[in-house]
Protein backbone atom coordinates (compact mmCIF):
# COMPACT_ATOMS: atom_id res chain seq x y z
CA UNK A 1 0.00 0.00 0.00
CA UNK A 2 1.23 3.48 -0.94
CA UNK A 3 0.73 6.23 1.64
CA UNK A 4 1.63 9.87 1.25
CA UNK A 5 0.04 12.98 2.80
CA UNK A 6 -3.22 13.53 0.94
CA UNK A 7 -3.09 10.17 -0.86
CA UNK A 8 -3.90 6.63 0.17
CA UNK A 9 -3.76 4.01 -2.53
CA UNK A 10 -5.19 0.62 -1.67
CA UNK A 11 -5.27 -2.38 -3.97
CA UNK A 12 -4.71 -1.98 -7.70
CA UNK A 13 -8.11 -0.50 -8.46
CA UNK A 14 -8.90 1.75 -5.50
CA UNK A 15 -7.64 5.32 -5.34
CA UNK A 16 -8.49 7.43 -2.32
CA UNK A 17 -7.48 11.04 -1.89
CA UNK A 18 -8.33 14.05 0.19
CA UNK A 19 -10.43 16.80 -1.38
CA UNK A 20 -10.81 20.46 -0.46
CA UNK A 21 -13.95 21.70 1.26
CA UNK A 22 -13.34 25.34 0.31
CA UNK A 23 -11.98 27.23 -2.74
CA UNK A 24 -8.90 28.71 -1.06
CA UNK A 25 -5.50 27.25 -1.96
CA UNK A 26 -4.49 27.06 1.73
CA UNK A 27 -7.64 25.25 2.77
CA UNK A 28 -7.84 22.29 5.07
CA UNK A 29 -8.41 19.00 3.27
CA UNK A 30 -10.98 17.12 5.30
CA UNK A 31 -13.17 15.27 2.81
CA UNK A 32 -12.11 11.91 1.40
CA UNK A 33 -12.91 10.80 -2.16
CA UNK A 34 -12.66 7.16 -3.26
CA UNK A 35 -12.76 6.00 -6.85
CA UNK A 36 -12.06 2.83 -8.83
CA UNK A 37 -9.80 2.90 -11.84
CA UNK A 38 -7.72 0.59 -13.96
CA UNK A 39 -4.34 -0.39 -12.49
CA UNK A 40 -2.57 0.80 -15.66
CA UNK A 41 -4.20 4.23 -15.45
CA UNK A 42 -3.26 4.51 -11.77
CA UNK A 43 0.35 3.53 -12.49
CA UNK A 44 0.67 5.97 -15.41
CA UNK A 45 -0.91 8.78 -13.40
CA UNK A 46 1.31 8.21 -10.39
CA UNK A 47 4.40 8.09 -12.64
CA UNK A 48 3.40 11.32 -14.38
CA UNK A 49 2.77 13.02 -11.04
CA UNK A 50 6.11 11.83 -9.69
CA UNK A 51 7.89 13.00 -12.87
CA UNK A 52 6.32 16.41 -12.34
CA UNK A 53 7.31 16.27 -8.64
CA UNK A 54 3.74 16.99 -7.60
CA UNK A 55 1.43 15.11 -5.26
CA UNK A 56 -1.25 13.20 -7.12
CA UNK A 57 -3.92 14.68 -4.85
CA UNK A 58 -2.88 18.21 -5.87
CA UNK A 59 -3.22 17.33 -9.55
CA UNK A 60 -6.62 15.69 -9.02
CA UNK A 61 -7.87 18.76 -7.10
CA UNK A 62 -6.67 20.96 -9.97
CA UNK A 63 -8.43 18.74 -12.52
CA UNK A 64 -11.62 18.86 -10.46
CA UNK A 65 -11.51 22.66 -10.21
CA UNK A 66 -10.94 22.92 -13.96
CA UNK A 67 -13.87 20.58 -14.63
CA UNK A 68 -16.15 22.58 -12.34
CA UNK A 69 -15.11 25.84 -14.04
CA UNK A 70 -15.73 24.37 -17.52
CA UNK A 71 -19.16 23.11 -16.48
CA UNK A 72 -20.06 26.52 -15.05
CA UNK A 73 -18.90 28.20 -18.28
CA UNK A 74 -20.99 25.79 -20.34
CA UNK A 75 -24.09 26.45 -18.22
CA UNK A 76 -23.58 30.21 -18.50
CA UNK A 77 -23.16 29.97 -22.27
CA UNK A 78 -26.28 27.80 -22.58
CA UNK A 79 -28.22 30.39 -20.56
CA UNK A 80 -26.88 33.16 -22.80
CA UNK A 81 -27.96 31.28 -25.94
CA UNK A 82 -31.42 30.59 -24.52
CA UNK A 83 -31.90 34.28 -23.77
CA UNK A 84 -30.64 35.25 -27.23
CA UNK A 85 -32.96 32.77 -28.97
CA UNK A 86 -35.92 33.93 -26.91
CA UNK A 87 -35.20 37.58 -27.81
CA UNK A 88 -35.03 36.61 -31.48
CA UNK A 89 -38.34 34.76 -31.22
CA UNK A 90 -39.97 37.79 -29.59
CA UNK A 91 -38.58 39.97 -32.39
CA UNK A 92 -39.96 37.67 -35.10
CA UNK A 93 -43.37 37.50 -33.41
CA UNK A 94 -43.41 41.30 -33.31
CA UNK A 95 -42.82 41.42 -37.07
CA UNK A 96 -39.21 42.62 -36.91
CA UNK A 97 -37.76 39.45 -38.44
CA UNK A 98 -36.37 39.08 -41.96
CA UNK A 99 -36.34 36.11 -44.27
CA UNK A 100 -33.18 34.19 -45.03
CA UNK A 101 -33.29 35.50 -48.63
CA UNK A 102 -33.42 39.12 -47.38
CA UNK A 103 -30.44 38.58 -45.08
CA UNK A 104 -28.44 36.84 -47.82
CA UNK A 105 -29.15 39.65 -50.27
CA UNK A 106 -28.12 42.33 -47.75
CA UNK A 107 -24.82 40.62 -46.96
CA UNK A 108 -24.08 39.90 -50.62
CA UNK A 109 -24.44 43.64 -51.23
CA UNK A 110 -22.16 44.42 -48.26
CA UNK A 111 -19.52 41.96 -49.53
CA UNK A 112 -19.70 43.51 -52.97
CA UNK A 113 -19.20 47.02 -51.53
CA UNK A 114 -16.31 45.84 -49.35
CA UNK A 115 -14.50 44.26 -52.29
CA UNK A 116 -15.24 47.18 -54.60
CA UNK A 117 -17.52 45.17 -56.87
CA UNK A 118 -20.55 47.39 -56.36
Amino acid sequence: MYNKPGIVLGNDNIYTKSLPEYESRAMPKEAVFTMKLEPELRAEFMAAAAADDRPASQIVRELMRDYIARQQQAREYDDYLRRKVELARVSVRAGRGRSNDEVNAEFAARRARATGEA
